[in-house]
């Protein structure tokens, strides 16, 4: 049986998780790289990067308050998004947060070297394995230790920045935008990263007190306070040092502090960047081995992962796993590199975040926060447009490993996740809703398009019942409409005969033909007139009719492939594609009065034309129509499917049933007619098949190819499929 966690984190301890996330790398490292990017415009980027964070701040606090839950983003965006999207946040996230605690073990050793003479790595790996058993013990632990580090080290910042304001010369400040906007957007993109802590907090949000209250007010108040911080630091390190004389430095806050605070403050900030570097590292390493936790509680990954521990009341696994991955990367991967790596699918991470919050609100999960977000939508937009603008300026090799980080977690999907998992995200059942409104648009649009003259096209010889079935069949199509059926053989003769002498004469079939067209016309009560038609090409000839006549629909006999057909092409797929019209393509077993009208769902919403076929049938013989869709899918989806049938049943003049294809072999009540989609070949082309494949009920089938112009548009039909 699975644990829940201590609720033992109050306000202060948020506030010192997110906080100490932050300032580490961000002030200590960064600055001096950021400097030569931009010029003495880095403190515009640090403003910026704080300001387009907020929106997934907002979002995050929402969502956590939502879902005071361990696993942070990975819980949002799997909850949101889906289990691929959740695997990819969760792995990514989870890697990218090792990858920085990493970064900040390993970059506060070169401000330690200015004192001792200490070897890097071990020192490194020392305090790694430190902060792994801290996490180990507790998070009471951990929140209290990071509560202590943040004190001390904010208040030696804050002696730099009082001590130093007083030595800022404003000739430092020259050429303040000479780098333009594009060096300020990219020493934006650089220093965002230096934000990315601010919500770390809400991974261990099943672990705080009052979720509702301290979870907004730790993300906001960390975000707001290190801002300004952030800000006032830099613009005062700019201001006392010649320009760049810190540009590059690996220690550029200790080169800063010796020119106004002499040893004395050099020895403080020191201090102060071992203690924010190891907090980074300590709040890393807290937050990252939620991930694993959370996604092994919702088998995204072993089991074993989200074990807690008798002893600690811990996630002991998790955090082990976590702490072999750090240790690893310090040892034997080039962190910084690696980091900027990480920091790209971090940004990418913030805009899923606002994407994830959109898909709670729009969609059907039981979603209610203590906390909303000001300004929705466009807070949420705005996040996932600067979050794309900033993955530009991250630079070629930052997006390619972003890409190879995700291409890894969807593999993970595929091999593991996906045979265990049969869930969706809000994001999917929000999707899956619109197209559902949307094909009910298209239902009233065809409805309200009268189908006035069917060309019902005889292209050989058949006995007379199914001469009759076909011809019942569009009468009965036409009929509510007050339209009428234009019967027609067509007959094909070889090239070398000319067409004059073939046409000249009507044969005995022929005027029989054209007896039996006019008794069924009078006994079904429909105009029914009767035509030949005598051609080198039947496929051309029935377009050219068509197209001629103005049809609304053919309506053909389509009989099973055979070897010549499969090998040089059906004619009547020809048909099909150059038709100027709908077509109806009629598997014919008899018809005779069908009152049990079936539409089968393949792949996406109920075509149209397929209801509006069926409506038609169905009120000629004072039958039903019934709706057949797949059972198969999550509760999610059958609700949405639910709810979308129920809305066409609204919109029909005859009693619908809706009936689940059954996924266990069973099979329903066998229909008088079934009528459904044809495939579509560009779909085909695009996902390598052809749908799943329809009932074979026992009746006549008919399937339904709309013109060109009613069809949607490939981008529309796969996103059909990919959500039916």
């Amino acid at each position: 049986m699975v644990k829940d966690l201590e609720r033992d984190l109050g306000l202060p301890s948020v506030l010192a998780i997110s906080i100490g996330a932050m300032i580490g790398s961000g002030i200590f490292i960064l600055p001096a790289l950021a400097l030569e990017i931009a010029g003495p415009a880095v403190i515009l980027a640090y403003a910026l990067a704080g300001i387009l964070v907020v929106p997934a701040a907002l979002s995050k606090s929402e969502m956590a308050t939502a879902m005071p839950e361990a696993g942070g983003s990975y819980i949002y965006i799997e909850r949101g998004m889906g289990p691929l999207l959740g695997t990819i946040a969760g792995l990514g996230t989870w890697f990218s947060l090792s990858f920085k605690g990493a970064l900040a073990l390993v970059g506060g050793v070169p401000y330690l070297l200015l004192l001792f003479d200490l070897p890097l790595k071990p020192v490194a790996l020392g305090l790694a394995a430190v902060l792994i058993l801290i996490n180990v013990f507790g998070a009471k632990q951990t929140g209290r230790l990071q509560v202590a580090i943040v004190v001390v080290m904010l208040a030696a910042l804050g002696w730099f920045t009082a001590g130093s304001v007083s030595g800022v010369q404003s000739a430092n400040y020259a050429g303040f935008l000479d780098a333009g906007l594009g060096g300020v957007l990219a020493a934006t993109g650089l220093v965002f990263v230096s934000y990315a802590g601010v919500t770390k907090v809400a991974s261990v949000a099943e672990e705080v007190e009052d979720p509702g209250r301290n979870i907004p007010l730790g993300i906001l108040g960390s975000l707001a306070f290190t801002t300004v911080l952030y800000v006032a630091i830099v613009a005062v390190l700019v201001g006392i040092t010649d320009p760049g004389s810190v540009a590059g430095s690996l220690t550029p806050v200790a080169v800063a502090a010796e020119v106004t605070l002499g040893s004395a403050g050099v020895v403080a900030i020191i201090a102060a960047a071992i203690l924010a570097l190891v907090s980074t590292a300590n709040a890393g390493i807290l937050s990252s081995s939620r991930y694993p936790f959370a996604m092994s509680r919702d088998r995204l990954a072993p089991p074993s992962l989200a074990a807690v521990s008798d002893r600690f009341g811990t996630p002991v696994a998790a955090i082990t796993l976590t702490g072999v991955v750090l240790l690893l990367l310090i040892a034997f991967v080039p962190i910084l590199e690696i980091a900027k790596l990480a920091s790209a699918f971090q940004i990418l991470v913030f805009a899923l975040i606002n994407a994830a919050l959109v898909a709670f609100r729009e969609g059907s999960a039981d979603y209610d926060p203590e906390f909303t977000s000001p300004l929705y939508p466009w807070t949420q937009i705005a996040g996932v447009v600067t979050g794309g603008l900033l993955l530009t300026q991250m630079g070629t090799v930052a997006l390619a490993g972003a890409v190879v980080i995700t291409l890894a977690s969807v593999v993970w999907y595929l091999v593991y996740v996906r045979p265990r998992v049969r869930r969706e995200g809000a994001a999917t059942d929000a999707i899956r809703r619109q197209v559902g409104r949307n094909a009910l648009t298209d239902v009233e649009s065809a409805a309200a398009d009268a189908t006035r003259e069917v060309l019902v096209a005889f292209t050989k010889a058949v006995d007379e019942d199914r001469e009759r079935a076909l011809v019942e069949l569009a009468a009965d199509v036409v009929r509510p409409d007050g339209g009428r059926v234009v019967a027609v053989r067509f007959e094909e003769i070889p090239d070398q005969a000319p067409l004059i002498e073939d046409a000249a004469d009507q044969s005995s079939a022929d005027l029989a033909f054209e007896t039996r067209m006019a008794a069924l016309g009078e006994e079904l009560a429909v105009d029914v007139e009767a035509d030949e038609i005598v051609s080198h090409d039947t496929k051309h000839a029935v377009v050219n009719f068509a197209a001629d006549r103005g049809m609304d629909t053919i309506l053909a006999e389509h009989e099973p492939l055979r070897l010549r057909s499969r090998l040089f092409a059906d004619p009547i797929d020809w048909v099909v594609r150059h038709a100027p019209c709908d077509v109806l393509l009629v598997d014919n077993l008899g018809y005779d009065r069908p009152r049990q009208v079936t539409v089968a769902g393949e792949g996406g919403p109920h075509p149209p034309l397929a209801v509006t076929v069926a409506e038609a049938v169905a009120e000629s013989n004072g039958g039903n129509v019934s709706l057949w869709y797949p059972a198969d899918g999550s509760e999610e989806h059958r609700e949405t499917i639910d709810d979308y049938q129920s809305s066409i049943s609204e919109l029909l003049s005859v009693p619908v049933q809706t009936e689940s294809l059954r996924s266990d072999g069973g099979r329903l009540p066998r229909p008088d007619l079934l009528v459904h989609r044809g495939a579509d070949r560009r779909l085909r082309a695009a996902l390598f098949d052809g749908g799943p494949p329809s009932p074979s009920p026992g009746c006549t089938t008919v399937t339904v190819y709309p013109h060109d112009s009613r069809r949607p548009s490939l981008a529309r039909r796969i996103l059909e499929r990919a959500v039916f």
